[in-house]
């Protein structure tokens, strides 16, 4: 850690949460997923046992020597920014941050027994003060939420599955291990998006730079609408066949879709939640240690099923109409992966003009992959 206070409050006059709890921010999947970690008895215990198998020290001192460490001195306008975050969110020790040349826009927050933040210069080039502030504010809260512990994890996996990948069973089982924390990966990535507007209580410039993650430095040719309108089409649009296309594109990603996490987070920017948080209610992390799992796991379930019952997707509207007893299910099923017709025969709707198999259903890291996913997921 570089820095254990904070000699300056942020830069405008922003809401500040002492002792906030990352429960309050955390997505209902990665946060029973964290609690139930944290619960699990010798856990810490394993993890340390794993420390010496971990490239964690490799990557400190790669870091140290071969990039520029933020500071007074260097950056300073992100030593501003990363001061402010922590500030906000109390997080007590300032994690040492580091930029390292790279055009890739990306930004991670890796380690086990000590956070680093690590922003690339592709980055740092692309944003404006408060699009930035609020990616520095999206890795405080990775820190903050222990991410970075299973974050160092997951890299080191995806490196051994590469290594391993001429032993068959060998790398299906990490692959399986890989998956799994792919998936967990992905909602901390909402949670930190959350943080981030928590930090730069700006979501027009959240909104910007991810519009930017997905387009470039082109802002005057995008707009916000526009953009989140493309995650409603790409929620809603296509039959079974687009659904099941859709998980099979995420399986391999380390991050949501980009439109995905701009909509979710206008969605929770609008949310009592949120509004709470601002008004001074949340969790405090003195509560953390009476946080019940169960409680944790039946607040994820709640969620998942809100999800499935709000959904515009064709599969999550089928799992619906299945949970809900819908008749017909071999009709629907046709229909659905077909994009034939609703339920009469000959397509036609109960009306007889032709709706096309509606239903009851109701409606609702910081970078730019490339066409495979690397081995380093950044944040």
């Amino acid at each position: 850690m570089t820095d254990t206070s904070h000699e300056s409050v942020p830069s405008r006059h922003r809401r500040r949460f002492p002792d906030i709890s990352s429960r309050a921010y955390e997505h209902p999947a990665d946060r029973s997923a964290l609690v139930a970690l944290r619960k699990l008895s010798g856990f810490d215990t394993v993890f340390k046992a794993l420390s010496g198998l971990l490239p964690e020290r490799s990557l400190r001192l790669l870091f140290l020597s071969d990039s520029v460490r933020v500071s007074d001195a260097q950056f300073a306008h992100l030593n501003d920014m990363l001061r402010d975050a922590c500030y906000i969110l109390d997080l007590q020790k300032v994690p040492p941050m580091y930029v390292t040349q790279n055009p890739q826009p990306n930004a991670m927050c890796i380690g086990l027994d000590e956070p680093i933040i690590v922003v690339t210069t592709g980055l740092v080039e692309l944003l404006d003060e408060e699009e930035m502030r609020a990616v520095v504010g999206h890795e405080v809260g990775h820190a903050l939420s222990g991410h970075s512990v299973y974050r160092t994890i997951l890299l080191f996996l995806t490196n051994l599955a590469l290594k391993v990948a001429w032993i068959p069973l060998g790398n299906v089982a990490i692959m399986a291990i890989v998956t799994a924390l792919r998936e967990w990966f992905r909602k901390s990535e909402l949670s930190a998006d959350r943080a981030g507007l928590l930090v730069g209580q700006d979501l027009q410039a959240s909104m910007r730079g991810l519009m930017k993650i997905a387009g470039g430095n082109h802002l005057h040719e995008m707009n916000v609408d526009a953009f989140l309108a493309q995650a409603d089409e790409y929620e809603k649009s296509g039959d079974l066949r687009d659904s099941v296309l859709k998980i099979l594109n995420v399986l391999p990603r380390t991050h949501p879709f980009t439109t995905v996490r701009a909509s979710e987070l206008k969605k929770w920017s609008e949310s009592r939640d949120f509004q709470r948080i601002m008004d001074g209610h949340y969790p405090k992390r003195d509560e953390d240690k009476n946080t019940s799992v169960t409680d944790s796991f039946r607040e994820s379930a709640a969620h998942y099923a809100d999800t499935v019952r709000t959904s515009k997707d064709p599969l999550m509207k089928l799992v619906g109409d299945i949970a809900g007893g819908a008749g017909d299910l071999g009709g629907k099923l046709r229909d659905r992966f077909t994009g034939a017709g609703g339920g009469n025969p000959g397509g036609a709707g109960k009306d007889g003009k032709g709706d096309p198999g509606a239903t009851d259903g109701s409606e609702g890291t910081w970078r730019r992959p490339g066409p495979e996913e690397g081995t380093a997921p950044g944040a």
